[in-house]
């Protein structure tokens, strides 16, 4: 047996494409670029050549019955990629209309072989592909014209040791057809809507060679092309057997309950109804941060961190930028979407704490088809940044239903490593607020249920409503045995 060929991978210059490759793009492999009409497939081909395309590697451009290349590239030029210098240096635009339309696909492939040996490229792309096997349907045997046509184009292309895409109009994969079985890979483009959004994904449906990354993935098209959000790895780091320090709120008495704060790289929910300050204790672990000289990350799903009058301790923050927020204002968001922005600016900033606020909002923000999943999603998500070594604070919005003692609407509460929860009492025809922390993994805390109160300040601990029992129920008495005892006490000072 002789020495192992070693395939070079080349870099696509698409943000997330090479992960989801396996690496990048297996250089004089034969590629199909695969999608229903509007799914961003030239857009994706033309990316993609002018990453690749150099003076010593040119690119050829060859479009069939589609859009004039004057056309095409009008909109093109759209995106920040597009190199107007490169066009008729390192990039040839050829259109092959007139050989199409003939219906002879002898003659298509003898004019692109013509091409190749004229501009000796190192890149070629067909667009639309699909265009140039429907102008031979006409005859009897097209099957095997078809088979024949995408055989001879393959080796034409192996042969001058040239990187091929074909881009094809195609709904799903389907029948055995003869650019599947010669291609070396397969990206498929998608794009669904439900009710008024809509989402696309790729999919490596195939990649010889290499180990690419399953299923589908959302990518969305912007002013600098595409952007694919493959999922993020964390490399694995050693556990060492040592006590893991712990991260202060911020708020004294709260960090006592805790057992001394957060664990670090633990999560912690925050569950209580509207207005109970979920958002204000984010804010004061993300201040808190700040005093430690610790980066902060947030996104914000349901108020804008820079406007002050919503939150002055957050507005500040991001002011002295000491956290930063991530982008949570585009339509149709994905989780894996999130996941990366979270991820770029936990790697930027080399931030420790993280918030998302909160988890109803972000529910809300997500495109609905990712919505069905949004438990599975959550655990991945909270998983990638704890990994990441980052001490992650959630809120979740929670209905004060007094018949039952829920910490999240979601059923994500097992996921997360602390929770804490806020209700609502009335005492005495007054509405007052009571905490408590439920859980602590792995760590003592206090099981107490103390009244607390906010101010222009944040968040204050109080004591515990000793002489009220029944707290959890919203409407509270006062002990009786508390009301005897204290009669007792008072008559043995009066004898004494």
């Amino acid at each position: 047996m002789g020495t192992m060929v070693n395939i070079e991978q080349l870099a696509t210059g698409v943000p997330g494409l090479d992960e989801l490759l396996g690496g990048g793009l297996p250089q004089f492999s034969f590629n199909l670029i695969a999608g229903v009409p509007g799914c961003g497939k030239t857009t994706l081909a033309h990316q993609i050549m002018f990453s690749l395309a150099t003076p010593d590697q040119p690119a050829l451009f060859l479009t069939i019955l589609g859009e004039p290349p004057l056309k095409m590239l009008r909109y093109q030029q759209q995106f920040s990629f597009f190199d107007a210098n490169a066009i008729n240096g390192t990039v040839h635009f050829v259109n092959l209309s007139e050989e199409t339309l003939s219906g002879d696909l002898d003659r298509v492939l003898h004019r692109i072989a013509e091409e190749v040996v004229a501009h000796k490229p190192a890149f070629v792309f067909v667009d639309s592909f699909r265009s140039v096997l429907r102008s031979s349907l006409s005859s009897d045997d097209t099957r095997n014209k078809v088979e024949h046509f995408v055989q001879e184009l393959a080796m034409i292309m192996t042969s001058w040791q040239a990187t091929t895409f074909l881009i094809g109009e195609y709904a799903e994969p389907g029948d055995v057809n003869p650019v599947f079985t010669v291609a070396d890979g397969i990206l498929w483009l998608r794009q669904s809507v439900q009710r008024n959004s809509m989402v696309r994904k790729i999919e490596v449906f195939k990649m010889r060679g290499q180990a690419s990354m399953p299923g589908l993935h959302s990518f969305r098209i912007g002013k600098n092309g595409i952007r694919i959000f493959a999922p993020v790895r964390i490399p694995d780091h050693e556990e060492t057997e040592r006590e893991i320090p712990r991260v202060l709120l911020g708020i004294p008495k709260l960090d006592d309950m805790l057992g001394g704060g957060i664990p670090q790289g633990y999560s912690l929910l925050v569950a209580g109804p509207s207005g109970s300050g979920k958002s204000i204790l984010a804010s004061t672990f993300l201040a808190e941060g700040a005093r430690q000289g610790e980066a902060g990350v947030i996104a914000a799903f349901e108020q804008r961190p820079r406007r002050k009058s919503r939150n002055p301790i957050l507005a500040e923050l991001v002011k002295d930028g000491v956290v930063s927020v991530v982008n949570t204002g585009s339509p149709d968001l994905s989780i894996d979407e999130v996941i990366v922005l979270l991820i770029n600016e936990i790697r930027r900033t080399n931030a420790t704490r993280v918030v998302l606020d909160s988890l109803s909002g972000f529910e809300l923000a997500l495109a609905p088809t990712f919505r069905t999943d949004f438990r599975e999603s959550m655990l991945r998500l909270v998983t990638t940044l704890t990994d990441a070594g980052t001490t992650v604070v959630m809120t979740s919005e929670l209905e004060d239903r007094y018949t039952d003692l829920r910490f999240s609407p979601y059923g994500t509460a097992f996921l997360t490593d602390a929770i804490i929860v806020q209700r609502y009492i009335e005492v005495e025809s007054r509405l007052r607020r009571v905490i408590a922390v439920v859980k602590v993994r792995a760590s003592h805390h206090s099981d107490e249920l103390r009244e607390y109160t906010i101010d222009e300040n944040g968040l204050h601990i109080g004591e515990m409503l000793v002489e009220q029992e029944g707290l959890l129920g919203g409407r509270p008495t006062k002990k009786r045995d508390n009301m005897v005892s204290g009669r007792e006490k008072h008559m043995h000072d009066t004898e004494a």
